[in-house]
């Protein structure tokens, strides 16, 4: 018999004039719901989160939400009907349901643009302020920098190339925390930004830089770069100072790396230990709320962020702008089609031209790279509730209460001034946005989620507010603030008083949820590579790459010596070694995966002198970018990951409300001929927390490794080999003759060799003369694709950058890397062992402690002296000196159409 309820037992109305409603549990078809009179029978299952039609909706009319259009019918809607487009039809396709879904949308994402009328504009008044202001434990900085919630001492790395030293020296001094009270942590600041030349994102990434150096939040601050890269310590500090940055205000050192890793974070570790008293020194004090500077963030949004949560950021910032303080709204593709509502009350008619610009730019930037924000909404967002950019940007607006005015629209990053409510420009990827909006100056974030995002930030707590009871139990220990009560009937301005109540605590000092989970992440607003519409087509329709290894020139002398080089492996795997792999789905998971392997390792998971048998790949991919090909050379390089003959175990971790989630990663291994059967699968959010699914991927492992079977071994020789070779920088002929020399000997015995595109090699007469047939060869493999032939490689390298040259590069297969230095040593991979030499003499005398191999004297014995110290870091004999010490990063492309969303 089916089901009879009343409409408020079981849906909610966003606001009276709408002609859908959002069902507040899963709801069976045939269910019955008494509507204001009216008998609804829902014809289809409709989850929780979707909608369905509460009035007859003619061909053409708008669907509203909030009163606000976010689609067209296709067809004639009745009362009843499942409201349903592409969009969520595609996501739910690849998802296990066990009901039908309906064969056909039955309406299209068509928005009406807006215009603004600036002949009738009309500036709105401030809301009145409080004639008193409340207060806050804090730290009081100079009047230029404000008030700090924390007092953090930060590594900052200047562009991506430090972030595995700030990451090494933050581990090394843990342990001083202990003796400093007043300190609230030591936090490494990598990021993925600066490593290329010439990047687009220039003034942004300096601007973001130069704000996390004298947000209020930060007692002293380490800065560190190369001094060679394409941002540096000198191009910052002259940018501090030209834009007037307070940078004398806050205790803080440039420091460029000259000469070994070890000996800098020696430095380093010696300049932080000496700030810890002063930074101690200083305390909290009673401090206006008048300096509250909060971010407004929403991810892993549903569809009751804009009826529970973000209404209640609402609430709270018009309360902390009344006080004097400010908020900043971020995320400029969510608010496309809520732009009447954004814009119903503003200070100027100049702040709402600078807003709708802002909108206008994204959407030129995104359309040349073959995009759109339509593109934004992630398969979770889709699956709760979210059917496209429209309504997923009304719901994300209600982050502005309907009386507050929006007083500044602002560049990413640009400091806040003034007080009153801001936007700033960024993209919808929550630590891209993040990031612009603690630079401008925010000391506290409130983070809304419907999934129930476990994401923190290092050095600025983040308060997360869940938009339902029953997400907020199931994570109750990740997050800290239940918005689901006003669903169940408490008013807003009761949980509105409350949540305030909290904010004070946390900027007072009160641990936030995610402080207390020990996890954090930072992602700047990527580099986007693409800025010519004109070169659009050809890159959407380069040709496929066919994956058949490159015809190169013979080399005789390996028949006459077959044996030349041999070593031991295992003879159950293929492989050298077998590691377990946890890899994160997306960016959101990455840090929780980090956590997770540490722990196993810890355990005795890992064993002495090898590669640690448990590694995690935390990036910062999955989430904001745009579909088609960036998201396919994602899954494949994951692909390539999953399969990688090193790797003997794979989890894939989910955070569970990303676009490539393990229901997105499942269907990409089957698109591929790949049985996932063998693959693990954890969900942070639908297991329950970190803490379960900790439980659950550890109780996953054990079984796997309590099947494993001894490791026989077997003997042998270059057939075996599948090596990388790139380079960085210049190639001299000799060193080039030999690497060629090599190349033909590992291929012509049946091995594997992979050059990268953009390796100096290729463009060096001794190796391409010597190995190549012809002229012009182009790649054979796609980036981050997975081998399906041995012999002779070229992989396209869309970027100069190492590390993005090193990932896509381990994910095709190889199981060893040679890296020829030509400028410095470089970030080493988190298990596929990369071994580095040089021939330059002034590399060898300043770097001779980072590097593998020195190549000195008679070229002719230097593939004798590299086969060696291959066979003894396979047999695990030998560890490459920068892994050994820390010097490891990992870091996904995003190509040439990859763009923030």
């Amino acid at each position: 018999m089916n089901a009879s309820y009343q409409f408020d037992e079981v849906a909610r109305l966003p606001l009276p004039g709408d002609n859908v409603a959002v069902a507040t549990r899963k709801l069976d078809a045939g269910t019955h719901i008494n509507y204001r009179g009216q008998a609804l029978t829902l014809d289809y299952t409709v989850m929780e989160g979707h909608r369905f039609a509460v009035k007859a909706i003619a061909p053409g009319q708008a669907l509203l939400s909030w009163d606000l259009p976010f689609g067209v019918a296709e067809q004639w809607i009745q009362p009843g009907n499942y409201v349903i487009n592409k969009a969520v039809l595609e996501e739910l396709s690849v998802r296990s349901l066990a009901f039908d879904l309906p064969a056909t949308p039955n309406f299209s994402d068509q928005i009406p643009p807006y215009v603004l009328d600036e002949m009738n504009f009309q500036p709105a008044q401030a809301l009145p302020a409080y004639p008193e202001s409340s207060t806050f434990m804090g730290y009081r900085r100079s009047q230029a920098r404000g008030v700090g919630t924390r007092n953090k001492v930060v590594l900052l790395g200047t562009t991506s190339r430090t972030g595995s030293y700030v990451k090494q020296l933050a581990t090394r001094l843990e342990g001083e925390l202990q003796r400093y009270s007043q300190v609230d942590g030591i936090v490494p600041i990598a990021h993925t930004e600066g490593g290329t030349e010439q990047p687009n994102n220039l003034a942004l990434l300096l601007r973001t830089l130069a704000g996390f150096i004298v947000n209020p939040n930060v007692g002293a601050v380490l800065i560190v770069d190369y001094g060679t890269e394409p941002v540096t310590n000198q191009m910052l500090e002259a940018y501090l100072r030209e834009h007037n940055y307070p940078v004398n205000d806050v205790l803080h050192q440039f420091l460029s790396i000259k000469g070994s890793f070890q000996e800098n974070l020696n430095i380093g570790e010696k300049i932080v230990r000496e700030w810890l008293p002063r930074v101690d020194a200083m305390e909290r004090t009673p401090e206006s709320i008048s300096h509250l500077k909060i971010a407004l963030q929403c991810g892993g949004s549903d569809a009751f962020s804009g009826i529970s949560a973000n209404p209640l950021l609402g609430w709270i910032s018009k309360e902390v702008v009344r006080y004097g303080g400010a908020a900043n709204l971020a995320e400029t593709d969510e608010l496309m089609g809520a732009e009447p509502y954004v814009l119903q009350k503003v200070r100027t008619v100049e702040t709402a031209r600078k807003f709708l610009t802002f909108i206008e730019q994204f959407k030129e930037r995104a359309a040349w790279h073959g995009a759109s924000a339509e593109g934004n909404p992630s398969g979770g967002n889709k699956f709760r509730g979210l059917y496209n950019i429209a309504l997923k940007s009304i719901g994300a607006a209600r982050k502005k209460d309907p009386d507050t005015r929006l007083d500044h629209a602002i560049d990413y990053a640009e400091p806040m001034k003034e007080s009153g409510f801001h936007f700033m420009d960024s993209p919808g990827n929550d630590l891209e946005g993040i990031a612009g909006q603690v630079a401008s100056g925010c000391n506290l974030i409130f983070f809304t989620t419907g999934n129930g995002s476990v994401t923190n930030f290092p050095f600025v707590p983040t308060l997360k507010v869940v938009t339902t009871s029953r997400r907020f139990q199931l994570l109750t220990n990740e997050m800290d603030f239940n918005a689901g009560e006003y669903l169940e009937g408490m008013s807003m301005d009761e949980l509105g008083r409350q949540a305030f109540d909290l904010m004070i605590q946390t900027a007072s000092g009160k641990l936030s949820a995610g402080e207390k989970a020990g996890h954090s992440q930072v992602q700047f607003w990527r580099n986007w590579r693409q800025t010519d519409a004109n070169q659009l087509d050809s890159l959407l329709n380069a040709p496929q790459l066919t994956g058949e290894p490159i015809a190169i020139q013979a080399d005789h002398t390996v028949a006459t010596n077959p044996n030349c080089f041999t070593f031991s492996r295992g003879q159950d795997r293929q492989a050298f070694d077998g590691i377990s792999l946890i890899l994160p789905t997306s960016l959101c998971s990455g840090q929780v995966a980090n956590l997770i392997a540490q722990r196993l390792n810890k355990q005795g998971g890992g064993q002495p002198g090898h590669i640690p048998r448990f590694v995690s790949l935390p990036h910062t991919e999955g989430c904001g970018n745009n579909a088609g090909q960036p998201e396919q050379m994602y899954a494949r390089t994951m692909v390539g990951y999953i399969t990688h003959p090193l790797v003997k175990h794979c989890l894939l971790l989910e955070h569970g409300c990303e676009k490539t989630h393990n229901d997105f990663m499942r269907h990409q291994m089957e698109a591929m001929g790949i049985d996932h059967r063998s693959v693990g699968f954890a969900s942070i959010q639908l297991d329950g927390g970190i803490e379960k699914v900790t439980q659950k991927v550890e109780a996953w492992f054990a079984d796997q490794l309590s099947a494993d079977g001894l490791t026989a071994k077997e003997t042998v020789g270059l057939e075996a080999l599948r090596i990388g070779i790139l380079t960085d920088g210049y190639v001299t002929n000799a060193v080039g003759e030999q690497l060629a020399r090599l190349t033909k000997m590992i291929v012509g015995a049946g091995g594997l060799v992979v050059v990268p595109e953009n390796s100096g090699l290729l463009s060096t007469s001794a190796y391409r003369e010597n190995v190549l047939t012809k002229s012009n060869v182009p790649p054979s493999l796609a980036y981050g694709e997975h081998i399906r032939y041995t012999g002779f490689h070229i992989m396209e390298t869309p970027t100069e950058h190492w590390v993005e040259t090193v990932t896509g590069l381990a994910a095709t297969g190889v199981e060893l890397i040679l890296a020829l230095v030509n400028h410095q040593p470089m970030q080493t991979h988190p298990f596929v062992p990369m071994l580095q030499m040089t021939s330059e003499p002034t590399i060898q005398q300043t770097y001779g402690n980072d590097l593998d191999l020195v190549l000195n004297g008679d070229p002719s014995i230097w593939i004798e002296q590299i086969l060696e110290i291959c066979k003894q870091t396979m047999e695990h004999d030998y560890t490459p000196r920068l892994y050994q010490q820390g010097n490891v990063d990992f870091q996904l492309t995003r190509g040439l159409l990859g763009v923030s969303l």
